[in-house]
C-alpha cells in the first residue's frame, strides 16, 4: 500500500467511527479534476479532505478547488495522518476559523 493509500484508510476508519457519510468521486473521464479526495458531510457540516502522504503538498488547482469549497461555507482541509484524531473530528464537525 503507498503512504498515501495508508492515510486513506486511516482516515476511513475515523470517519466510519463518526458516522459520517462520505464518498471518493470520480474523477476520470466525467469528474471534475482537483475535488478532493472524500467529500462528505457530518451533523449538517459538508466536508472535502484532500489526503496527502506526510510531507507532501496539493497542487495548485487542488488548492483553487478546496478555497471554492470555503468560499460558500464548506470546510475543506488536507490531512495527512499527522492530526490527532480529536483534532480532525473538531475540524470536520466545526470547520475551519
Amino acid at each position: 500500500m503507498t503512504p498515501e493509500g495508508i492515510v486513506k484508510k486511516k482516515l476511513v476508519t475515523i470517519l466510519k467511527s463518526i458516522g459520517a457519510y462520505y464518498f471518493f468521486p470520480a474523477t476520470h473521464g466525467y469528474g471534475r479534476s482537483g475535488v478532493p479526495d472524500i467529500v462528505g458531510c457530518l451533523y449538517g457540516q459538508f466536508f472535502a479532505i484532500e489526503v496527502k502522504a506526510e510531507g507532501k503538498k496539493p497542487t495548485a488547482l487542488q488548492e483553487h478547488e478546496m478555497k471554492q469549497i470555503r468560499a460558500v461555507g464548506g470546510t475543506a482541509f488536507v490531512y495527512d495522518g499527522t492530526m490527532s484524531d480529536d483534532e480532525l473530528i473538531q475540524l470536520i464537525i466545526e470547520g475551519e476559523e
